[in-house]
């Protein structure tokens, strides 16, 4: 086999990888580029294969860092067939279709023709086959094997087996156990790995299930307003299984909960249909139970006019809202005009981007700009992290160790801080070859 580097190096995003054998050539993830005005740019630049000799389109998970780009490679002449799980269909067809007019507001102001239509993503699902976990699938001379990577609902680590050799691609691998989700799956006789390195240079604390039932029960106390700005997917979806927990067990007060966010809204959808991918835990718990993200506290905010309502609701209440970095989004409206106010909380349950207003916040900025305004930030910063759902450098390590006694070679892909770390990691700790390669990189395997 050849495996080639085409994205997702020395970045987090942008993840695509060309393998070859036999003459039939497949990709692994056709995500965007995202992250800063050089990165973004690079979306626009043709494929580094010709799309139209592209038999399969291998896909980890929804995020749009890894299938964000595959209308685009639709729209440049690929003709062949997209696999993923089920839920990874579902999840990433909302998820282009809310940022096809985001990316045609981009390619205006750059000044570029839109990356991709509706119409486009209409025609990429017409070309989706979906995979059940374990069930072996061939592609010419490649057999390939999808597997539980518990990062997010139907998320994949994917094992190709051609040429008498197994390669291991781990998508992103999530901070496992995680609620919901369950536990990441191991493999032992992978050949070659290459493996995310997100939070390659990192520990998440342990977890402490009493942070978010504290938060609750001061911002009740204060009789205030409790804002999380969430991203739509995964994290959202926990959040709200853990507040009706608290909630049906008596450990923080039933208080008015408002989902105001469409998308994930949509999302949340998304996981009520595919329940039989969640946990054999959550399974248990929801067993005769059909009250999962419907608990009678919460309220969905679709339109503009319910989401103005929330205003006028009693206090105290809980306001879960997008965007997850306060970039954008509903959040923004609820932060201009609750954040003055010291009897709310603003709560943070994911990572915040250097220069975000969300990380402005977090860092303690005494005025912040929303909406040209200044915004002045009187009301209590509480953050938890362990909400992350990548896995750490011990849990990315742990779960390659159980293939050192055949790994040849591993690549650390997809990470920008945590790259040299995991890779140094990989040499001293377990004694395998580890390369962090660049764009364009090729290597025979």
């Amino acid at each position: 086999m050849r495996l080639t580097f085409c994205g997702g190096v020395g970045e987090v995003s942008g993840a695509n990888y060309l393998l070859e054998s036999g003459g039939i050539k497949i990709i692994i993830d056709c995500g965007l580029h995202q992250g800063n005005v050089f990165s973004e740019k690079h979306n626009w630049e043709p494929f580094a294969y010709d799309p139209k000799e592209i038999s399969a389109a291998l896909i980890t998970h929804a995020h749009i860092d890894h299938t964000g780009l595959l209308p685009k490679l639709l729209r440049d002449g690929f003709r062949g067939k997209i696999y993923s799980t089920e839920p990874t269909r579902d999840f990433t067809e909302l998820l282009l279709l809310d940022s096809e007019h985001i990316l045609f507001q981009e390619a205006e102001r750059y000044g570029k023709p839109a990356l991709y239509g509706v119409r486009d993503v209409e025609e990429m699902m017409a070309r989706w086959n979906v995979i059940p976990y374990h069930q072996e699938i061939n592609i010419g001379p490649f057999k390939i094997v999808f597997y539980n990577a518990a990062h997010i609902l139907g998320s994949s680590f994917i094992v190709i087996e051609a040429d008498g050799k197994k390669i291991v691609f781990s998508g992103d691998l999530g901070n496992s156990p995680a609620p919901l989700l369950g536990t990441t799956e191991i493999f032992e006789d992978a050949d070659y790995c290459v493996i995310e390195s997100a939070y390659g240079d990192r520990v998440h604390h342990e977890t402490q299930d009493g942070l978010i039932e504290d938060v609750i029960e001061d911002t009740v106390s204060a009789g205030g307003i409790l804002m999380i700005p969430a991203f739509a997917m995964e994290r959202t979806q926990k959040l709200l299984f853990d507040i009706n927990e608290l909630m049906e067990n008596g450990r923080v007060p039933k208080i008015p909960v408002f989902l105001d966010s469409p998308l994930a809204i949509k999302m949340t959808a998304v996981y009520k249909k595919h329940q039989d991918f969640m946990d054999k835990e959550t399974l248990k718990l929801l067993k005769g139970d059909e009250s999962l993200f419907d608990f009678p506290q919460l309220r969905k905010t679709l339109t503009v006019e319910q989401s103005k309502s929330i205003n006028d609701a009693p206090l105290p209440k809980i306001i879960i809202a997008g965007s997850g970095m306060s970039q954008g989004g509903r959040i923004l409206h609820h932060e201009k005009r609750y954040l003055s106010d010291s009897k709310n909380t603003i709560l943070f349950v994911g990572y915040q981007a250097k220069n975000s207003l969300g990380r402005r916040i977090q860092e303690g900025s005494k005025i912040v700009k929303i909406h040209n305004e200044d915004i002045p930030v009187r009301c209590r910063v509480a953050v938890v992290e362990y909400y992350s759902a990548h896995a750490d450098q011990p849990q990315l390590l742990d779960w390659l160790r159980t293939m050192r006694l055949y790994l040849q070679k591993v690549f650390v892909v997809q990470g920008e801080d945590g790259l040299a770390p995991l890779a140094h990691k990989i040499i001293d700790e377990l004694a395998i070859k580890a390369e962090i390669p660049k764009e364009g990189d090729s290597f025979m395997i």
